[in-house]
């Protein structure tokens, strides 16, 4: 691998992709100062090898997928067991997305990420842990608000200034859909291929993968499918890109709070704008998030140049780990396989998970 300095042409070519998804690799030459698609191609696998490039991945809009409601939780959970120990068990609970470990000199803190159809029914889930003392505490964080994927701008500061949080903007609309859609069985099953961008989601490679599992889809109801799913407005295409290769970025979440929810907004939307970082964010609750991967400069200090804002009156920063151990991460797609087609509506077994995790702990097997 070689040792990543992005040149003038290559930061253009990621900027460009990161603004515009839907552009072809013609149009990338038309814009960009590459001579051949041949070109661009190679450059996209040094990305994709560096850590750089993601995707293309499709992102959800829950809100309008079923008619009940469907809400990302953020867990935070600390242990005293080790990280595969928890794991072990919060894979007995289907709707789990992902789990990262998170830096901390005492106690395993994990970031944990369900979809939920019953915010009371998972935090019964894991008072079952807590009170078995697989866990010893945990925060759950519901997503209010869709999520916003800002990719970086290569040309911008590495270590940008926190001066202009508070100044006023223009805060975009970051409402879930409403349900206006029937959707298929085939639809349901294309959607987990497309969210995590199974083979770079060439329609092909999903039709092959269903037929390893006995499903019947043409490739045109695949096609047809996909293409609803863009314009009912349930998926949008996205490229996740980060400001450096993996190697060289640090990976953290921050919440933050203050006392009044358009002003947290302000500030989400302010925060690094525009700069050599790449961001997501949301509110969850009545808490600020945003998801960063960037150069580890701009972590160092970050929490007391917060401190100097006074408007914010409460913070908590994750670092995630960067470790090669893949045991100790773990990601999946939403499991969507209680979708019910005729009623349209997705609700997840949780008294079913709950005895699963009591026979586990019953049997000692772990």
């Amino acid at each position: 691998m070689r040792k990543v300095q992005l040149s003038e042409s290559e930061k253009d070519l990621l900027n460009v992709l990161g603004k515009s998804p839907d552009i072809s690799l013609k149009e990338l030459v038309n814009c960009t100062k590459y001579k051949r698609v041949s070109s661009i191609v190679r450059k996209f696998e040094e990305f994709r090898k560096e850590g750089i490039l993601y995707g293309p991945i499709y992102d959800i809009d829950y809100g309008k997928l079923c008619k009940n409601p469907l809400r990302m939780l953020c867990c935070i959970v600390e242990s005293s067991q080790t990280s595969e120990t928890v794991i072990s068990f919060l894979k007995l609970i289907e709707p789990l997305v992902t789990v990262y470990p998170v830096l901390s000199p005492r106690k395993e803190f994990l970031n944990v990420l369900f979809l939920s159809s019953n915010t009371a029914e998972m935090r019964s889930l894991l008072q079952v842990l807590k009170d078995s003392n697989i866990i010893t505490d945990y925060i759950i964080h519901v997503q209010c608000y869709r999520m916003v994927i800002d990719n970086p701008n290569f040309f911008g500061n590495a270590n940008p200034s926190l001066d202009h949080l508070l100044d006023p903007c223009s805060i975009p609309d970051l409402s879930f859909g409403n349900h206006d859609t029937n959707w298929t069985e085939c639809d349901i099953d294309v959607l987990p291929y497309l969210r995590r961008g199974y083979k770079g989601g060439k329609l092909i490679e999903i039709l092959k993968a269903e037929r390893k599992l006995d499903k019947t889809w043409t490739y045109h109801q695949i096609k047809y499918s996909h293409e609803k799913m863009l314009k009912n407005g349930l998926i949008e295409k996205k490229y996740c890109l980060f400001p450096f290769s993996l190697d060289q970025c640090v990976d953290f979440n921050l919440f933050l709070k203050t006392e009044d929810e358009n002003l947290t907004q302000r500030i989400l939307y302010n925060f690094a704008r525009g700069e050599r970082v790449s961001r997501e964010y949301t509110l969850f609750d009545d808490w600020g998030y945003i998801g960063f991967g960037s150069h580890p400069q701009f972590l160092t200090g970050l929490m007391s140049k917060l401190d100097k804002i006074k408007e914010i009156t409460e913070k908590e920063i994750y670092q995630l780990r960067s470790i090669p151990d893949r045991e100790r991460i773990f990601i999946r797609s939403p499991v969507l396989s209680y979708f019910d087609v005729e009623n349209q509506t997705l609700e997840y077994p949780y008294r079913v998970y709950k005895e699963k995790i009591r026979e586990k702990i019953e049997s000692e097997d772990y």
